[in-house]
């Protein structure tokens, strides 16, 4: 049976749905009740929640129907995202993801930020299903392009809540400002654990951690948009992290699901 929260969730009324391209009509109040349901879940109370939908108007994309929910959990993010081939499947699997974000919230944060020993059960770690990075529609390269940039003050944070973020972000990577060493870091999924890899590695600086994790020492290469494009088709990664030749910042080119690519930049 599904453990409820003691705080009471929002109402359909109160989600906001945005909506991009041919969106079937119904899905928004599909989405509407179903992010509504879920926010019964959460430990803390929701105070924001937005959904979006959009269709790829491109015929060649398998799975054009994208599905994501940002909602603030008493001050802290809690993002999921899915893609189906229809707008139904794309709801009913961001539904499992939000659902197990949901469950984890605001005490397991407070646990990773107290610092418990080793030994203490990370809960909020082996709470989440195995995690399958969405697949993007394999687009000649010819046509891809960077169709969103995003900038932002990076957060300083140590490697235990980078890797606390990026899953309740459900992202498959984080770029962060490691606050022990100041570098510029990204930490990812890799087998049963986390990798950390920064602009200039310094694996003797990091503080005590409790993840799982590796450390790569070799330097983020230097590189201009373009490089790092082109570095991104040739290695047949989901991204690659780099420091650009003009700022030496850390800097993430990424593939989109639509096949075209993401940017990812500090602001200042």
């Amino acid at each position: 049976m599904e453990r409820r929260s003691p705080v009471s969730g929002l109402d359909p009324s109160e989600i906001q749905v945005e909506t991009r391209g041919p969106v079937p009509a119904g899905s928004a109040d599909e989405a509407r009740e179903t992010v509504a349901a879920l926010t019964a879940l959460a430990h803390e109370p929701v105070l924001y929640a937005r959904v979006k939908l959009g269709v790829s108007a491109d015929p060649a994309v398998s799975r054009p129907c994208v599905a994501q929910a940002n909602l603030d959990v008493n001050g802290r993010l809690v993002r999921a995202q899915a893609v189906g081939e229809h707008m139904h499947q794309a709801i009913r699997l961001l539904e499992g993801r939000l659902r197990v974000r949901l469950r984890r919230t605001s005490r397991d944060w407070e646990d990773l930020r107290g610092r418990y020993p080793l030994d203490v059960d990370q809960e909020w770690r082996r709470s989440s299903p195995p995690r399958h990075p969405l697949p993007y529609f394999p687009r000649s390269p010819g046509e891809r392009q960077v169709v969103r940039h995003k900038a932002y003050e990076l957060a300083w944070a140590t490697p235990d809540e980078a890797a606390f973020d990026m899953e309740q972000l459900d992202y498959d990577f984080h770029l962060f400002r490691e606050v022990d060493t100041g570098q510029d870091s990204v930490i990812y999924r890799s087998g049963e654990g986390y990798r950390l890899a920064q602009v200039s590695p310094r694996p003797d600086g990091l503080g005590p951690v409790s993840v799982p994790l590796t450390v790569s020492t070799a330097p983020a290469p230097v590189h201009t948009l373009e490089e790092a494009t082109a570095r991104l088709e040739t290695s047949g990664l989901p991204f690659v992290f780099f420091a650009d030749r003009r700022t030496g910042r850390g800097n993430v080119v990424y593939h989109r699901y639509d096949g075209h690519y993401g940017l990812i930049t500090p602001s200042g």
